[in-house]
């Protein structure tokens, strides 16, 4: 396999979206920290992952952009076209990352290395960028050999790969990224190293994703070569009247195309590995590309496909794009794998630095119009959600915030407030306290003294004048305070552990106390 890299993509197209030059410094931002810099911008030691402060102290006259996908897949287009002209079969990985069959082209140029030369010289040509050429067996191998300009001579990619880090083994996903610093950690620092542990042995280690990282270690493809020819009905089909003529009417459709076509491939436990996006306008014109995926697409993951392809349509240059709408679109699936290799989990990663993956951001937009829907059946307060804040009592700590209503904490709820109860926090408040009573080993009540003290060491918890419950352990008491002093006004709060009875298990309780003279008991809380 072909590969040919456009290093710095995302920079590279935001200067040309801006209609700047190269010769600028210029870095693509992200959170705050640089994703992607140019080649001048890096001769001004400017790295990736440094804070954007940080950078534009190194370098005051750097250009800034933000992140923006469809862009880059807009510019890429025209490197897609150039490569094209050369050579059929060309697969788009990301915007920045092709991949083409190299046999019949190498054959036709007279060899890998005059194919490699003349498709740098045609993108520089036809497109204006610099790109290079690796070719190696795998996507994976012969990426890592276009970021070094290296053609591999076949059966030989294992020993290209193995003196190369581990660490390039961290994309695409999180995932990929954790394996890759547990393995650093293990001290298994080279692809080689890896790659001579045997396959049993990663599986019962590292999982599903060990065992693909290992495939690509080892110089093998990262899935196997033998695949299911897709059933031709698998294709879907749409015409549209008016015709797509904008960017933002294509994006609204591409979604719901999107969510049709997976569903189509899971009903048959199929997911789609490469897709085909075909077109044809008004005026009879045909354009098609295919976009290779290293994990099974999501919806979202083809609607974000077929907008990023209308993005490079739509906005061509004058003389480039097409000369009328859309009316036609078909979505085919090239390459697909068993449904299992999409099987999405129950529960997430609560890592707070990890971006959500698509399948995660698809959830959460169906449950803010499922939850909005709710609302205007219910009302605003129909749906809330919980909010952690500051405050002195276990009530005031959590507030219920309706959904859609700015999420902001009244107080920092980490804040070493006055009085404020120990963890851990019940875990559960009750919205009404239970006024109870408590006695002591005499059956007489206990309550406070004028220092907040206990009169005597509670013994029984009685609920609605019924008989006591037994009290085995208790911690406090701690006493309560608030922002205004009231005169005579005595309260303190406890813990305690009630014995088990005929059809009741040990409970952990908070109760309230007030008052010295005629205390009066509350239970506010219970314990897990």
């Amino acid at each position: 396999m072909l590969v040919l890299w456009c290093p710095d993509w995302p920079a590279v197209a935001a200067v040309a979206a801006a209609g700047s030059v190269l010769t600028r410094p210029a870095a693509v931002f992200h959170a705050n920290r640089v994703v992607a810099c140019t080649a001048v911008a890096r001769a001004r030691n400017i790295r990736r992952g440094m804070r954007r402060r940080e950078a534009e102290s190194q370098c005051p006259d750097l250009a800034v952009f933000g992140v923006d996908e469809a862009r880059d897949a807009r510019f890429f287009e025209n490197v897609a076209a150039a490569v094209e002209e050369l050579v059929v079969g060309l697969e788009v990985v990301r915007p920045g990352l092709l991949a083409v069959p190299v046999a019949g082209a190498a054959g036709y140029f007279g060899g890998e290395p005059r194919l490699a030369e003349k498709l740098v010289d045609q993108v520089a040509a036809a497109a204006g960028v610099e790109c290079q050429v690796g070719v190696a067996e795998g996507l994976f191998a012969a990426t890592l050999a276009a970021r070094q300009g290296t053609l591999v001579e076949p059966g030989r990619s294992a020993e290209f790969l193995a003196p190369l880090p581990v660490t390039e083994l961290d994309q695409p996903d999180a995932e990929r990224a954790d394996l890759a610093g547990l393995l650093v950690r293990l001290g298994l620092r080279t692809l080689g190293a890896f790659a001579e542990l045997g396959e049993r042995d990663v599986a019962a280690r590292f999982g599903r994703t060990g065992v693909l990282a290992h495939r690509l270690a080892r110089g093998l493809s990262d899935r196997p070569p033998l695949r299911r020819s897709p059933p031709p009905e698998l294709s879907l089909a749409e015409s549209f009247d008016p015709v797509l003529a904008r960017v933002d009417v294509a994006a609204f459709t591409a979604k719901k195309l999107g969510a049709r076509f997976h569903a189509a491939l899971a009903d048959r436990g199929l997911a789609c590995t490469r897709l085909g996006i075909y077109a044809t306008t008004e005026n009879g014109e045909q354009l098609g590309r295919v976009w290779r995926c290293a994990e099974p697409l999501t919806p979202q993951g083809v609607a974000d496909r077929v907008r990023w392809q209308f993005e490079g349509w739509l906005k061509a240059a004058p003389g480039e794009r097409p000369t009328a709408g859309v009316a036609r679109l078909r979505l085919e699936p090239e390459e697909t794998v068993e449904g299992r290799s999409l099987q999405l989990g129950l529960w997430r990663g609560s890592d707070p630095g990890a971006g959500p993956g698509e399948d995660e951001e698809l959830a959460a937009e169906r449950a803010g119009r499922a939850f909005v829907r709710v609302q205007g059946l219910l009302g605003p307060e129909g749906v809330v959600t919980p909010l952690l804040d500051g405050g002195r009592d276990p009530a005031s700590r959590v507030r219920l915030i309706p959904w859609g209503d700015p999420r902001e904490p009244a107080g920092p709820p980490d804040a070493t407030w006055p009085a404020r109860l120990p963890s851990p926090s019940p875990a559960t408040v009750l919205e009404q306290p239970l006024p109870v009573q408590v006695i002591d080993e005499q059956g007489r009540p206990v309550g406070l003294t004028s220092r907040k003290r206990l009169t005597a060491p509670p013994h029984g918890l009685c609920v609605a004048g019924g008989p006591p419950r037994p009290i085995t352990g208790w911690a406090g008491p701690w006493p309560v305070t608030s922002g205004r002093r009231s005169a005579g006004a005595q309260q303190a709060r406890l813990q305690l552990l009630l014995a088990a009875g005929e059809n009741e298990a040990p409970e952990a309780v908070l109760v309230l106390c007030s008052g010295t003279e005629n205390p009066v008991w509350t239970v506010e809380g219970s314990y897990d």
